[in-house]
């Protein structure tokens, strides 16, 4: 599709057109009679002239118009999701027997396992790691670089942090890296084996600091049967309460939330102009040294 910025400019051929006529009219002429055979009929060269002098004006003159190439490009926009994920290192995560099939497993070892495979199912989304034993820190920022989420994740060790359970103060960690995010969801998933043990932070704040930046918490209790304080959290959260007593059901309960939470792509199509006046500047500059190359053996005009 081609369009025209500033398409007046194209006002200047017809009037230089009228120009060129009133120059004719204006000269001064005799009438002899008996004379038409003596009138000069116009040559090849002059005829040759003529086209090469208007088409350097047209050209000109449609360069001045600044002509577009106007180009539609369809783009993808990733409505992208925030996750947190906030993952218990603390001492009671060295229980065996968390996967049948590799009893020497880990609960620890586990969970990096099955949380690498999600953190791969979620190109799209921005990642952020929060770990948490006697004390909580944040191990990654919100990020999208999933190759180093999965390396802090599989780098993770048992105790790092204390051996005891800082449930709340992982809980309010989590909210710091999301509040000042942007997008449509906001997303925790928390994991744990037991209850809090060592959390500076009360829960009535956490949950408060939840509802007022809009985070959702998905929570995550492992090889066990209940947690009162999971339960607090998934109501006041109105999200699901998971519970896995297995590494198999560990990999359920993350497709699941996989599914409840999928990232969006919408197309939309731009029109990016692409100015094209060089080559009618180009043409003009041509029909110009032709013009020279013609008349080089005659008159200046």
């Amino acid at each position: 599709m081609f369009s025209l910025l500033y398409p007046y400019a194209l006002l200047l051929l017809p009037l230089f057109v009228l120009l060129h006529r009133y120059k004719s009219h204006k000269q001064n002429s005799y009438y002899m009679p008996h004379t038409q055979w003596l009138k000069n009929k116009p040559t090849p060269k002059r005829s040759m002239d003529a086209f090469l002098l208007w088409g350097m004006l047209s050209f000109a003159i449609i360069a001045l118009a600044y002509p577009v190439h106007i180009k539609r490009i369809d783009t993808v926009k990733n409505d992208a999701l925030d996750i947190v994920l906030a993952l218990d290192t603390s001492g009671s995560m060295s229980l065996y027997g968390f996967n049948p099939k590799a009893y020497k497993q880990t609960r620890l070892e586990v969970v990096k396992e099955v949380v690498s495979g999600f953190i791969d199912t979620r190109t799209s989304d921005r990642l952020g790691l929060v770990v948490f034993g006697t004390y909580s820190s944040i191990a990654s920022p919100l990020s999208f670089d999933s190759n180093a989420q999965k390396e802090i994740v599989n780098g993770l060790g048992i105790g790092a942090l204390g051996k005891s359970t800082a449930l709340i103060d992982a809980l309010v960690s989590s909210i710091k890296l999301l509040k000042e995010s942007k997008s449509r969801s906001k997303v925790i998933i928390l994991l744990s084996d037991g209850e809090d043990s060592s959390s500076v932070a009360p829960l009535n704040i956490a949950l408060k600091l939840a509802k007022k930046y809009q985070v959702k918490i998905y929570t995550i209790l492992i090889d066990k049967t209940q947690s009162n304080m999971m339960e607090l959290i998934s109501k006041s959260s109105h999200t699901p309460r998971f519970e896995a007593k297995s590494k198999a059901d560990l990999e359920t309960v993350y497709t699941q939330i996989d599914s409840l939470e999928k990232s969006t792509l919408s197309y939309q199509s731009i029109a990016v102009p692409q100015p094209i006046y060089r080559y009618f500047l180009l043409l003009s500059l041509l029909c110009a040294f032709a013009l020279l190359w013609v008349r080089r053996d005659r008159e200046v005009f």
